[in-house]
C-alpha cells in the first residue's frame, strides 16, 4: 500500500505559499492507518524503546498508538502551560522569536530509552527541541520518527539520532 495515496495536500495552508500535508485522510482510512502503524512499529522496535514521546499535537496521534502496539510508555511534549503539575521547560529559537515546550517533571526516569515522534519533519527545529528537553530530564533518546519527511528542507541533517520516515516529499 502506498501511504501517500492517503495523505491530502492542501495548498496555501496555513498561509499562502505553504503546501500542507494533512494526515486527517490517513487517519480516516482504517487499513491505511493500520499499515502506517505496522510499518512504524517494525522500524522503531529495533531501537528497543521504553517510551514514545509525542510532540503536540499530531505527534500524539502517532506516538500513542505506536506505544500501545509496542508495549511501551507514552509521554506528551506540549506547548507551555498545557500540562498539569510540575514541568520541565525548554525554550528554543524560531525564525522570528522563540517558543517553549514542556514535559511533566516525573514523566521520564533517567536512562529510559525514548523515541520521539511527530507527524512530519520539516526543518527539524521542534524535533531537536524535544530531543534536547528529553535529554535534559535524563532520557536516552535512541531515535526519532515521523510519517512524513519534507526532504527539501533538510531537517534530517540537523538531527543527531537515527531518523525514520515512511513518506518523503521533495518539493
Amino acid at each position: 500500500m502506498d501511504i501517500k495515496d492517503h495523505i491530502r495536500a492542501v495548498p496555501d495552508f496555513p498561509k499562502p505559499g505553504i503546501l500542507f500535508y494533512d494526515i486527517s485522510t490517513l487517519l480516516a482510512h482504517p487499513d491505511a492507518w493500520a499499515v502506517t502503524m505496522g510499518r512504524l512499529a517494525r522500524a522503531v522496535s529495533i531501537h528497543k524503546p521504553d517510551t514514545m514521546a509525542g510532540i503536540e499535537s499530531r505527534g500524539f496521534l502517532v506516538a500513542a498508538p505506536l506505544a500501545l502496539k509496542l508495549g511501551s510508555g507514552f509521554v506528551m511534549v506540549r506547548k507551555r502551560g498545557k500540562l498539569p503539575g510540575p514541568t520541565i521547560r525548554y525554550e528554543y529559537g524560531l525564525e522570528y522569536g522563540t517558543d517553549t515546550i514542556e514535559i511533566q517533571a516525573d514523566a521520564i526516569k533517567p536512562g529510559q530509552r525514548v523515541v520521539v515522534l511527530d507527524d512530519l519533519l520539516a526543518t527539524g527545529g521542534t524535533l531537536n527541541a524535544a530531543i534536547a528537553l528529553l535529554r535534559q530530564v535524563g532520557a536516552e533518546v535512541v531515535a526519532a520518527a515521523c510519517i512524513i519527511e519534507l526532504t527539501f528542507l533538510k531537517g534530517r541533517a540537523t538531527l543527531d539520532v537515527p531518523f525514520i520516515s515512511l513518506v518523503a516529499y521533495d518539493h
